[in-house]
């Protein structure tokens, strides 16, 4: 069955979809000696497909890890600042990952690493609505109406924000705890949205992306879904 050569080798783990469409189109990538320039290249598979003249990792089973991102690391697998990366950090015994959405230097906590580039971006997507939460320590003053105004949806500087759920947990002065559950992702999103309240963030910790949690994981360990987990929460849903 023929697919667009930049979900094949996404699903080979070797990038994601949309940077396979960017090597595609930077003249990196051949099938069968052909020089492809365009995504919309569609293969069978067995074709001979080199990257930078070199074969793609053979395809594997679809596996995913839990990871525990500490601040201070960069979620790509190249910085031009040569900052630390998330990836430079993992076990030498994983394979080649990619990691499902980011978080920022700043950020810590889930992370969630797939070998399957493809499904990877499929799992980011927003229609897929799979909610993220967080916990977030703010200081300054809570504004209630300012938070339900959140809550609701509002729009920062011409970028449209979709609905959140603010939970305040815990509250001492001018420093709190909240919960903050959201399905867009964009970048840097709650930062944006506390500072819109009036708050200043100084602890952001993801504790969950959809059925995947965080648990008891230790800043800078990862762990492995087990196979029937992964199936029991992607299979009905997601190609894997």
């Amino acid at each position: 069955m023929k697919q667009r050569l930049a979900k094949f080798m996404a699903r080979s783990g070797v990038c994601s979809r949309r940077q396979a469409e960017e090597l595609i189109v930077q003249g990196r990538v051949s099938v069968n000696g052909q020089l492809i320039e365009t995504p919309a290249f569609n293969v069978e598979g067995d074709e001979q497909i080199l990257l930078d003249g070199e074969k793609l990792p053979a395809l594997e089973q679809t596996r995913m890890w839990v990871y525990y991102k500490p601040v201070g690391l960069i979620t790509t697998h190249h910085d031009e600042k040569s900052r630390p990366t998330v990836f430079e950090n993992l076990p030498a015994s994983m394979p080649r990952v990619v990691s499902v959405g980011r978080l920022d230097i700043n950020s810590e906590g889930l992370l969630l690493l797939t070998n399957n580039g493809d499904l990877a971006r499929a799992l980011e997507l927003p229609q897929n609505a799979w909610s993220r939460k967080y916990r977030v320590r703010v200081h300054g003053k809570i504004d209630t109406q300012k938070l339900q105004a959140i809550e609701g949806g509002v729009a920062i500087d011409g970028v449209h924000y979709g609905k959140v759920k603010i939970d305040v947990d815990q509250q001492i002065g001018t420093n709190a705890w909240l919960s903050v559950s959201l399905s867009e992702g964009k970048n840097r999103e709650i930062r944006k949205l506390m500072k819109f309240a009036g708050l200043e963030v100084a602890r952001l910790i993801r504790t969950s992306y959809g059925p995947f949690q965080l648990g008891n994981l230790k800043k800078g360990e990862v762990r492995e879904v087990s196979q029937k987990v992964l199936k029991e929460q992607l299979g009905g849903r997601f190609e894997i």
